[in-house]
C-alpha cells in the first residue's frame, strides 16, 4: 500500500497531535471539538506511512484512539508495559495513557488510525477486549484494512451524514475485531493458528469436502480437538461452518434462471436432493422451492 497524502481545506491545518514524521498519508476530520454529552463522536482518522526514525512519545492524549498496524515493525510502550509491533498489532489509548511508539532502524510503519471520544467511547473500546493501554494481535493481519478504508473514504467525503456514518463503522469495527482477536503467544496462540488454518482449507475446499472426518484427515488434526477448537474460536463446529459455506453458494445458483435442484446438490456435493433439501433447510428455515418464490 502506498498511501498518498490527502489534507481537505475545508477541515483546515492538521492537529498538533499529529506526527510530522511521515512521508504519506491519507487523513480526515470530523469535529475537533465535540460537544459534551454526546454518545459517540469521531474526531479524524486515516493511515500514515512513518518516515524514517519515526519515534512518538506522548504524556497521555485527549481523546480515546485505535492504531493498527499493517506493515513494518517497531516497539510500543503504553503506559508501563512494551510490547512488539508488527502487522496486525491492534492497540488503543486515551486520556491518562502515555505512549512511546518506535518504528524499527530501516522500518516504515504503515498503520490505521482513528480518534473518538463520547460517553460511550470506553464502554465500545472495552466491549471489543481493546480497553485503554491494551494491546491485540488480529488474524489475519490485513483482515480490519477494508473497514478502515471505508472509515476513510466516508470521512473524506465530509457529507451531512458522515459523523454518523463513521460513528456506526466504529461500532463495526468494535464487531470486527472481536472476531479476528488471535492469542499473542504460546499454546494458545499454537491452538488458534491449527483453527485457522482449518477453517481456511474448508473454505477453499468447501465445494468436495463433505464430512468432519475429511476436514481433520486432510489437516491431521484430531475429530474431537478439532471441534473444540472451533468451539472456543467460532462458536460453532467444523461441520455446520462447511455447510454454511455449501448451502450460501446453493443459495446463489438457486438464484439463477433455469437452475435445478437436483443439478445444484450435486454440484456442492450432495448426491441426494432430499438429504440436500433438509440441510438447505437447517440452514435457512426454508426449503431451496420456497427461497426461489421468494425471489
Amino acid at each position: 500500500m502506498n498511501p498518498q497524502s490527502v489534507e481537505p481545506s475545508a477541515t483546515g491545518a492538521a492537529p498538533e497531535f499529529f506526527s510530522p514524521q511521515v512521508s504519506g498519508a491519507r487523513r480526515f476530520y470530523l469535529d475537533l471539538n465535540p460537544p459534551p454529552g454526546a454518545g459517540l463522536v469521531i474526531i479524524c482518522g486515516g493511515v500514515e506511512q512513518t518516515a524514517p526514525g519515526y519515534a512518538i512519545h506522548r504524556a497521555t492524549f485527549p481523546f480515546f484512539s485505535i492504531e493498527y498496524v499493517v506493515r513494518g515493525t517497531g516497539t510500543l510502550k503504553l503506559g508501563r508495559r512494551e510490547h512488539r509491533l508488527q502487522p496486525g498489532c491492534l492497540f488503543s489509548y486515551g486520556p491518562g495513557i502515555s505512549q512511546d511508539i518506535t518504528a524499527d532502524p530501516g522500518q516504515s510503519l504503515v498503520k490505521y488510525f482513528v480518534d473518538f471520544s463520547g460517553r460511550r467511547a470506553r464502554a465500545l473500546l472495552t466491549g471489543c477486549r481493546l480497553a485503554p493501554g491494551r494491546v491485540a494481535q488480529m488474524f489475519p493481519p490485513n483482515g480490519l484494512q477494508g473497514v478502515f478504508e471505508e472509515l476513510i473514504r466516508c470521512g473524506i467525503n465530509a457529507t451531512r451524514h458522515s459523523p454518523e456514518i463513521c460513528a456506526k463503522l466504529l461500532e463495526c469495527l468494535g464487531l470486527e475485531i472481536v472476531d479476528s482477536h488471535a492469542p499473542l503467544a504460546g499454546a494458545e496462540r499454537l491452538a488458534f493458528t491449527t483453527y485457522y488454518q482449518a477453517r481456511t482449507h474448508i473454505e477453499t475446499h468447501f465445494r468436495r469436502l463433505k464430512t468432519l472426518h475429511e476436514i481433520s484427515a486432510e489437516r491431521r488434526v484430531n475429530n474431537a480437538y478439532l471441534c473444540r477448537l472451533f468451539r472456543r474460536y467460532d462458536h460453532q463446529s467444523p461441520y455446520q461452518f462447511l455447510l454454511r459455506l455449501k448451502m450460501n453458494l446453493a443459495a446463489e445458483r438457486l438464484q439463477q434462471p433455469g437452475a435445478l435442484v437436483k443439478q445444484v446438490a450435486e454440484e456442492i456435493g450432495f448426491g441426494d436432493p432430499f438429504h440436500f433439501s433438509r440441510a438447505f433447510k437447517t440452514v435457512f428455515g426454508l426449503s431451496p422451492d420456497a427461497f426461489r418464490r421468494r425471489q
